[in-house]
């Protein structure tokens, strides 16, 4: 079957690639699909891609087939595109005991490579709780057919969009998006956050933000621009200048991220981004470990405020005042030193909470609770107030730079309202 007669129906893609054309007919010999030859062979015309859908018994599917699939095999390959197995959901307990009910399933996507795993050709780029529980269904000897679409020879471009098709049906979150296109465009933003301590060495980006989960890539995007846009701020001025910080949108391709790094080629070894970047993550750790007992589990009740750092209003606007005070190391000392604040969370999240405005809604919760705009800019009067003298954030101190964010704001509105009434 050299020329693919009686392998292979070509009437949909014409001719291909002598190399493709030996993969499908590598792979009907290897899994057997359960389909009479010859197997139909399609191009998805969005992007070029080849395919064919077929129907494998478990026994055939489960051996050659594997979840552990990288994005980008040849510069990421310890890095994974799929979201992680949600052990303890509902829908995957339900999903697993219909497989052993001899359920038949569907549409799992997998493309077909040797690649970084020659023992299974199968990667399996999208159903990988489907496959979990087929894989679990078949060790209790149920061997049912199931549906593959699979793919040959993608390039990175083509898997990308696979990945992101192929987990529709599970709502693929944005971070989870965000995570697969950084890893596409290169380690860079990984390697700066492992370095720097908002990674673990060689762990990755969160696939979703969750209280406890690794830093999303959203957040280090936030937080490098921020740093860059405080930088951009006359100190002598700041009390005249607009200085809400930036919160990056996530699940699109984000133009302000791009545009700052075409910008900055040289960003990744600034010294002082570093260092901002390393004392934030101190500062993390130092709010956490506030809330852990002596046994290192989480105080009762304390979710919130252990993770008060993380909040990407008081990321984004810590940064952003770590980037105004560039031009001031005695300054930038204090506002790094927050963290080092005795018997008490540095961030004093209880305080936090209380803080609010005479014209806040009934319904606001305090400082550091939301993110909008409104919030970012509050909580950046607050580390540049905490920065004059470097001691610690007090409830008079919150409540000070509440009044100086609306007074700012106030200000600005009237500036912008005089400049209009003079053209």
């Amino acid at each position: 079957m050299a020329d693919g007669a009686g392998t292979l129906d070509k009437r949909l893609v014409g001719e291909l690639d002598p190399n493709v054309e030996a993969m499908i007919e590598d792979f009907v010999q290897v899994c057997k699909p359960v389909e009479s030859l010859p197997i139909l062979v399609m191009r998805d015309n969005a992007t070029a891609a080849i395919f064919v859908e077929v129907h494998l018994l478990a026994d055939a599917l489960v051996p050659t087939a594997t979840v552990d699939v990288p994005l980008d095999p040849d510069d990421s390959g310890d890095y994974r595109a799929n979201r992680e197995v949600v052990e303890d959901h509902v829908a995957f307990a339900k999903m697993k005991e219909d497989a052993k009910n001899a359920r038949a399933f569907s549409n799992l996507v997998c493309e077909f490579t040797t690649a970084f795993d020659e023992d299974h050709p199968l990667k399996v780029i999208g159903g990988q709780h489907r496959f979990t529980a087929i894989q679990e269904a078949l060790a209790n000897g149920v061997n049912e057919h199931h549906g593959v679409k699979l793919y040959f020879a993608l390039d990175n471009e083509q898997r990308l969009d696979v990945q992101l098709i192929s987990n529709t049906n599970i709502a693929v979150s944005t971070d989870l998006f965000d995570r697969m296109t950084e890893t596409l465009a290169g380690p860079e933003l990984r390697q700066w956050c492992q370095k720097v301590g908002l990674l673990e060495k060689d762990a990755d980006f969160a696939d979703r933000r969750a209280r406890g989960n690794p830093i999303t890539v959203r957040a280090a995007r936030t937080f490098i621009v921020n740093y860059y846009r405080g930088a951009e701020v006359e100190p002598k001025k700041f009390d005249a200048t607009a200085t809400t910080p930036a919160l990056l949108k996530s699940g699109v391709n984000v133009e302000e991220w791009e545009t700052l790094k075409a910008e900055k080629p040289a960003l990744w070894e600034d010294k002082n981004l570093q260092l901002a970047g390393k004392e934030f993550a101190l500062l993390v750790d130092a709010q956490r470990k506030r809330f852990m007992t002596p046994a290192g589990k989480l105080k009762l009740g304390s979710a919130d405020s252990a993770e008060k750092a993380m909040n990407y209003a008081v990321l984004s606007a810590w940064a952003y005042v770590a980037g105004v005070l560039s031009k001031n190391k005695t300054r930038q000392k204090r506002h790094f030193a927050l963290r080092t604040v005795q018997n008490k969370d540095p961030l004093n999240a209880m305080a936090l909470a209380k803080g609010r405005h005479k014209t806040d809604q009934e319904n606001y919760r305090g400082l550091g609770y939301r993110t909008d705009a409104k919030e970012r800019s509050r909580l950046v009067e607050l580390f540049y107030l905490q920065a004059e003298d470097g001691s610690q954030i007090t409830a008079a101190k919150i409540d000070l730079a509440i009044k100086k964010a609306v007074a700012k704001e106030a200000l600005l509105e009237v500036s912008k309202a005089s400049a209009k009434a003079k053209s």
